[in-house]
């Protein structure tokens, strides 16, 4: 999802997950390493690099905010977009999800998410699909797999 769709929380929460991601591919990690949305970018011929692509979008977001993100915790700070596929359905499970979040946590930023139309992060591209495979059941959504 692109960031601005995240409330702050959800947006250092994001970028500490990310961050334990990029740890993840590069091996300093025992933790996290079935996550199945690693599988994005385990699945690619640079995932270290599309990881930081990744993070710094986050940190993008964050500045745009006043927050700071130390951006010298990206072990690959690379500009891409478009890279990565995300089917429409996963997308939409994606954006159902955010919305159960926000309207639990943040009314006003729920507000505006009703308002808007899902948008894939900087870093994708929306393909026709279903969700994905890999995608686990969500008590939030009703959604399954």
């Amino acid at each position: 999802m692109r960031p601005r769709f995240l409330d702050g929380k959800g947006l250092v929460a994001c970028w500490r997950e990310t961050l334990l991601a990029q740890a993840v591919l590069a091996g300093r990690t025992r933790g996290y390493t079935h996550h199945p949305q690693l599988i994005r970018f385990r699945r690619e011929d640079d995932p270290s690099g599309l990881i930081g692509a990744y993070l710094a979008a986050l940190a993008e977001e964050a500045t745009c905010r006043g927050y700071h993100f130390d951006r010298s915790r990206i072990d690959r700070d690379e500009a891409r977009s478009g890279i990565l596929s995300v089917t429409e359905g996963q997308l939409d499970h994606e954006w159902q999800h955010l919305g159960a979040k926000l309207e639990r946590r943040s009314p006003e930023d729920a507000r505006h998410w009703r308002e808007s139309s899902p948008e894939p992060h900087p870093l994708f591209r929306v393909v026709p699909g279903p969700i994905e495979s890999w995608e686990r059941p969500s008590p939030n959504t009703g959604s399954g797999a």
